[in-house]
């Protein structure tokens, strides 16, 4: 009932404003505001109105928004999981096919289990050690192709 009375409110004000912009020979914001002011109104005659205000006002609705967003957010943090585990279920379960073919027929079933993901390198990225013997070799190929 209180939803309702504001809406018609809020749009008879809407109308007023729209009837001062058109008095001032602003026709088209005045029919831009007559538009806005008229959405309340149909609002309150469609029933969302009181659908959103029953809503609003019930602890069952809030309870069931909660649970909403602990189910986004379980998505959310599988997905996640799923993402730094590395690859998808798809290209996990082809990697343990291709590790069962390549164990042995005879070996017992530990074997079969997959190993421990390998260390992932960055491109280009190498030890300490052989990378400064490269970077030396690099700059003498560049002197001597220019003669010094």
């Amino acid at each position: 009932m209180i939803a309702e009375t504001v809406c018609s409110a809020v749009s008879a004000a809407g109308l007023g404003i729209a009837a001062v912009t058109a008095y001032r020979k602003r026709f088209l914001a005045a029919a831009r505001v007559a538009a806005y002011a008229l959405v309340p109104v149909g609002l309150v005659m469609t029933g969302i109105v009181g659908w959103l205000a029953d809503t609003a006002f019930s602890p069952t609705a809030w309870a069931g928004f909660a649970v909403l967003g602990c189910a986004w957010l379980l998505f959310m943090i599988t997905r996640a999981v799923e993402r730094r585990g590395g690859g998808t279920r798809k290209e996990r379960r082809a990697a343990r096919a291709a590790q069962r073919e390549a164990a042995a027929p005879g070996a017992p079933a530990s074997a079969l289990e997959p190993a421990a993901r390998p260390a992932t390198r960055r491109p280009g990225a190498e030890p300490r050690s052989s990378q400064g013997a490269d970077d030396f070799s690099d700059i003498e190929a560049i002197l001597k192709k220019h003669g010094i």
